[in-house]
């Protein structure tokens, strides 16, 4: 049977940081036993293991992930850098992959960059000097800069609803050109024929992309159907007020019947505006269709009609390929995954 040391741990003596070799004395096994319960601790059986364990415990050993990362040149974490968390559509995404991450070893370590192109890129390098084993973004605008940048040092990047630049990085897309095209046709489908879409931020590639698919919609329609396109400034609730106070000061005969808006933060802050505070009534009078299907979409004083974006699944697919590029090495070939969007119905645009 094997003995377990008693004499007090070094470290303990001289209140420094117990070490690998202070766990191993005090569990009475090498330290290289100790690596394996920490590291692969199938190897390594369970009374021994728990010997091992019971000894970290008591010491209160913590691992040096810095120094190990040093000899590996990477962490067994992830870093994740949302534009705006505020927003639950990056959150289901933040799920998705650390479910993804944990089945595979790996933590998840997130970062709000709150919709700042400056903060983006310090925690893009933040992630890259602690050698993490990849990164996942999910940017408000083009990053190709950061990204070039991190992976000059060996990072693997996976973009998460934004399309990179060809040969750069593997992405995870939803389809928003189609996501903007559910969302005018169903307007259509259900009789609404004077059509506005609102939207704010040009230059955010899937606000584009879901402008396309809105006016393909419009265009399919024929000339019955109009469209025009009021900016709202910016994408989240307050700017959807001021929206929501504009259109309420219209001529019955001028306002829009049916509404596409960009994200469903807009789409709520206008639906409370118009029917709530000036008595439009939604959807009688206006019809209005979301396009993220976010969390407080169902929970609206009128449910909102959204386009769901599979968020969750984005964050799972983004974890595989990151860690098929690291698997691959220089065989990796980059990838794009383009995800379908559903058109979820609800109250303030029934079928």
């Amino acid at each position: 049977m094997s003995t377990v040391a008693t004499a007090r741990p070094r470290a303990v003596q001289g209140h420094a940081s117990p070490s690998m070799q202070d766990v191993a004395d005090a569990a009475g096994v090498s330290v290289g036993t100790v690596s394996n319960v920490l590291n692969h601790p199938a190897k390594v059986s369970p009374a021994t293991a728990e010997r091992v364990r019971e000894a970290i415990s008591r010491l209160g050993f913590v691992r040096n992930d810095a120094a190990r990362s040093l000899v590996s040149g990477s962490t067994n974490s992830v870093g994740m850098v949302l534009a705006d968390i505020e927003n639950s559509l990056f959150i289901d995404m933040a799920h998705g992959a650390q479910d993804a991450a944990r089945a595979v070893g790996q933590s998840l370590l997130l970062a709000n960059a709150a919709c700042d192109m400056t903060l983006q890129d310090d925690y893009l390098d933040l992630f890259d000097e602690s050698r993490v084993t990849g990164v996942l973004l999910a940017p408000m605008e083009d990053s190709s800069a950061g990204i070039a940048r991190i992976r000059s040092h060996g990072r693997q990047v996976v973009l998460l609803n934004y399309s990179p630049k060809p040969g750069t990085c593997c992405s995870v897309l939803v389809n928003n050109e189609h996501v903007g095209y559910l969302a005018a046709r169903h307007l259509i489908d259900t009789g609404r024929t004077r059509l506005a879409y609102v939207v704010a931020h040009d230059d955010y590639q899937p606000v584009r992309d879901r402008r396309r698919g809105v006016r393909a919609a419009v265009e399919e329609a024929g000339p019955g159907v109009t469209l025009e396109e009021i900016d709202s400034g910016g994408l989240t609730t307050p700017y959807g007020h001021v929206v929501g106070q504009d259109l309420a000061r219209r001529s019955p005969g001028d306002l829009p019947d049916g509404l596409v808006v960009v994200t469903d933060e807009l789409a709520n802050a206008i639906i409370h505006e118009l029917h709530t505070v000036a008595g439009i009534r939604v959807p009688d009078q206006i019809a209005v269709v979301g396009c993220e299907n976010n969390r407080a979409a169902g929970a609206a004083a009128v449910p909102l009609t959204a386009v769901d974006m599979p968020g969750r699944m984005m964050g799972r697919e983004a974890i595989r390929l990151l860690m098929d590029e690291v698997a691959s090495g220089k065989q990796h070939r980059h990838a794009t995954v383009v995800l379908e969007p559903e058109l979820i119905v609800r109250a303030s645009a029934p079928r």
